[in-house]
């Protein structure tokens, strides 16, 4: 490829750019553009500016430069706030909460500095601000959009009222790395789901107005492909075709991007060898160009210095001329763009219109939000502790999101007139380990800890003698708690073992390379299985894990996840049956590391897995498929998915639907809850396609005995795909229909796209 230079640069030493710098900022401008064309940083205009408002554009006219560059950054602290404030250089400030404090520094911005623009106020309320829900790959597994959005809704009334207006959240990043730990920030591996639940909780933290005092400007993270970091090491490189950027990674930002999104923010990882933070393809020409995003996007913590450890840049300039033109407005930490924006723009490295373009779509946000209308909060409104309503809240998501994954006999659910019962297990009476990565960060969170296993079990069942041994840590070697802890078990009608991950063990920065279940816990369940006696095993975790023995021994698994501040009580309610499981699995459980990854919606091989053939696609030493697929998960009752039914043969190329019916009918002796999951395969197409792809799914609730009809409506959104050329495609051929309660329904028809 031959890079041309604008005619008014030179790759000599007088301006002080460097060859490798200048090509940085071309690649940034758009060198990923599927074009194939790169435009140079000085004339890489906004893909799609911000609809014109006119107090913004009134604004915008009165500011001075540094004014400008002073709304691009965003600072982390107090006191390097206040220093930026008196300079007239700061947009927002992130991580600092308490009503008092936040109205103290927005006062300076307010009535001190010459225009009185005000500050916006951030922070990662992620799946809680005082009152903690489960974390939210718990909540994929609720395949119930309405999880999401009740956790935005309370999440966004308590922060809002507390002096928060913009939350780091929804997260999206699909993943096929369980050793990620950043996976139990997100939806798990479907972009289908993560886009639904994605959407969702942008509309939970916005509503309909973000101006309104119950309300936060939501941020979509992280913009793209993070969830692709090779190793599952967190912030590590990502190599992606085109078309899988296309159809797995951007899906969900799509989603979001048209149901209003604020803000956005970018990811660390490079995408193909270009970090996100400069790269102008899918910031510039996707974000803002094809999907039309009139919001803001922020980097990351220093993400726009990292351009230099990546080696896009040589210095910080280079940093700021290459992430400012990729479509990166505001830099939160690193200050690039204060530091050299007016040098930039003496030398052409960055234009006029894309500092105004940056900071009007910041002011626009502001003006949305209602802040230069309202600056102050009321100190006499802030939320300290969770309310009753947001508590019942919690525990009903928590409930939804669990998942049954075995249930031998059966031996769940107890009967809350059981004469006794053992606890056992490092995370029985744990506490904030229950909250998960990224728990509430609000003010009063912290004074209000989750309710434990042992006190839930207590309170489910009243009248049952509960008693409790640890037996191990979460990690070490120690065993000398195992006789202790099978005296406990011996004395009870049936025990509880509680294992899994701290909260510390998963979230940022926590991958783990072994995803065993830490430490000595597996053989303080094979010591409870020596004692002959029944019991069953509740999973705390923030990510899949590889649990072959606990699957082959242990008569009941339920998977619990970090299920939040009201998580004994869920765990209990399930135990006991006061809730019935419904939950299904949003990620693959691999049955070995060496297996990862492990996914079901895989291409197909030349040689598919064949146990009789030694040459197909498979391991020597470990059996084809997951430990548990996705879409698994059991109930207390039985369910029927038949009656098939597609209303036509043919969809159109053009704007053709297909509707999908099936009746689901509880055949039990209880009322249950079954996800009803339908999946597409491709079977011949220009590009390669899944062995299947979920493209609908319904959470139904049906008393004993009853039936419901479940539709679906297909369109040539749902059967075509992205190529290539980052184009969408919709093909002719044969299309198969699968519904069923798991990824590998069996139910099947078909229809011709034609």
């Amino acid at each position: 490829m031959t890079i041309q230079l604008p005619e008014n640069q030179t790759a000599g030493p007088a301006d002080g750019l460097s060859r490798r710098s200048m090509l940085a900022g071309l690649l940034a401008a758009g060198g990923a553009a599927s074009s194939g064309l790169l435009a140079a940083p000085a004339s890489a205009a906004p893909a799609v500016r911000a609809p014109h408002d006119h107090r913004v554009e009134a604004l915008l006219k009165k500011m001075t430069l540094a004014e400008k560059l002073g709304q691009l950054q965003l600072i982390g602290n107090e006191d390097d706030a206040r220093k930026a404030l008196a300079k007239g250089q700061l947009g927002g400030v992130f991580s600092v909460v308490g009503t008092a404090k936040l109205n103290a520094l927005q006062k300076i911005a307010v009535e001190q500095t010459r225009l009185g623009i005000p500050l916006i106020f951030g922070l990662d309320v992620i799946h809680g601000y005082t009152t903690n829900f489960p974390i939210p790959l718990a909540q994929g597994s609720s395949f119930d959009p309405t999880a999401a959005a009740d956790d935005a809704t309370i999440s966004a009334k308590e922060a809002r009222r507390s002096g928060i207006h913009w939350t780091y959240a929804p997260m999206m990043d699909v993943t096929h790395e369980p050793r990620w730990g950043r996976i139990a920030e997100g939806s798990g591996e479907d972009p289908y789901l993560a886009s639904k639940m994605a959407a969702a909780k942008v509309v939970g933290y916005q509503g309909g107005d973000i101006s309104s005092p119950d309300r936060l400007a939501a941020c979509a993270k992280h913009f793209v492909a993070y969830g692709g970091a090779e190793g599952g090491r967190d912030y590590n490189t990502v190599d992606v075709s085109l078309q899988r950027l296309h159809n797995h990674y951007l899906p969900p930002f799509k989603a979001a991007v048209e149901a209003g999104v604020a803000t956005v923010m970018t990811s660390f990882n490079t995408i193909s060898g270009v970090p996100a933070h400069g790269n102008g393809y899918v910031v510039h020409d996707i974000l803002k160009g094809r999907y039309g995003f009139d919001g803001f996007v922020v980097s990351d913590y220093t993400g726009i210095q990292e351009l230099i450890n990546h080696g896009l840049a040589g210095d910080g300039a280079d940093a700021a001329a290459a992430a400012l033109p990729a479509g990166v407005d505001m830099e939160m930490v690193s200050t690039n763009y204060v530091d050299f924006g007016q040098q930039l723009l003496a030398q052409h490295r960055i234009t006029r219109e894309q500092v105004d373009d940056a900071v009007r779509r910041i002011l626009l946000v502001k003006f949305r939000l209602g802040l230069f209308e309202h600056p102050y909060t009321d100190e006499a409104g802030e939320v300290k502790a969770p309310s009753a309503a947001a508590m019942a809240k919690s525990r009903e998501v928590a409930g939804k999101s669990m998942v049954l994954l075995k249930n031998g006999g059966p031996v769940l659910p107890l009967a809350k007139s059981i004469g006794s019962v053992a606890v056992v297990g490092p995370l029985g009476t744990a506490t904030y380990d229950l909250n998960g990565t990224w728990s509430g960060l609000g003010t009063g969170a912290s004074t209000t800890p989750p309710v434990t296993v042992v006190d839930g079990i207590k309170a489910a069942a009243p009248g049952a003698k509960v008693t409790y041994a640890k037996g191990c840590e979460v990690e070490g070697d120690d065993t000398s708690g195992f006789g202790a802890a099978q005296d406990t078990a011996r004395g009870a009608d049936f025990t509880v073992v509680v294992v899994g991950e701290t909260a510390a063990m998963s979230g940022e920065a926590a991958a783990r390379s072994n995803i065993d279940l830490p430490g000595v816990q597996q053989q303080l369940v094979a010591a409870i299985k020596a004692t002959g006696k029944p019991f069953a095993v509740v999973l705390i975790n923030g990510r899949p894990l590889t649990i072959p023995y606990l699957a082959e021994n242990a008569p009941a698994i339920l998977e619990a996840w970090a299920p939040g501040v009201q998580g004994g009580n869920a765990i209990a309610d399930i135990l006991f049956g006061t809730v019935n499981p419904g939950g299904k699995l949003p990620v693959s459980f691999p049955r070995a590391v060496g297996q990862i990854p492990i996914y079901y919606n895989h291409e197909n091989t030349g040689r598919p897995a064949d146990p009789n053939n030694k040459y197909t696609s498979k391991y020597l030493d470990l059996a084809t498929g997951p430990l548990y697929e996705f879409g698994h998960g059991l109930s207390y009752t039985t369910f029927t998915i038949d009656g098939l039914t597609l209303s036509g043969t043919r969809m159109s190329t053009h704007g053709g639907k297909i509707t999908v019916s099936v009746q689901v009918t509880n055949t039990g002796k209880r009322s249950g809850d079954e996800v009803v999951q339908l999946y597409l395969r491709d079977p011949v197409a220009s590009i390669v396609q899944p062995v299947r792809k979920l493209r609908g799914f319904q959470r139904v609730s049906l008393g004993a005995g009853a039936a419901k009809t479940v539709t679906f409506t297909l369109t040539t959104e749902d059967v075509g795909f992205y190529d290539n050329a980052g184009k969408f495609r919709v093909e002719k051929g044969k299309i198969e229909v699968y519904v069923g309660n798991t990824s590998s329904a069996e139910l099947m028809d078909t229809f011709t796209v034609g």
